[in-house]
């Protein structure tokens, strides 16, 4: 479910903190759902487990993680997590800056990129 990408230019810990917002906000996970135990997140993705620890901890003092000692993190609020603005366009571009990159080197044109783009924010509705 949660993926990171080593050679993306954004840090892991960003990665996976977007990549765990991002699937309470579209409902894959839910008030109440339990979080891999960082150890096995960290193997899972195959990072550091102090990343992990530290993504959680961030996630847990904005209030969308609880974590119960020796039973496991969990989704406190499935509400629509959101990003500070500042954060919110700077990692926008990381996002549309590789998009692009990406999608000149398949020889896409940009109305190819915009077409697939609203597609796909259309289906996300």
């Amino acid at each position: 479910m949660y993926q990171v990408d080593a050679r993306s230019p954004t840090p892991l810990y960003a990665q996976l903190d977007r990549a765990i917002r991002a699937a309470i906000a579209s409902g894959q996970i839910k008030k109440g759902d339990k979080l891999p135990a960082v150890r096995q997140m960290a193997v899972d993705l195959r990072i550091n487990a102090n990343t992990v620890a530290k993504v959680y901890g961030e996630l847990e003092r904005a209030g969308d993680l609880a974590t119960q000692r020796g039973i496991g993190t969990f989704v406190r609020d499935a509400r629509a997590v959101a990003t500070p603005a500042k954060d919110r366009q700077r990692e926008l571009r990381v996002l549309v800056d590789k998009l692009v990159a990406e999608s000149a080197a398949l020889g896409a044109s940009s109305q190819e990129i915009l077409r697939a783009v609203e597609a796909r924010l259309k289906e996300n509705r």
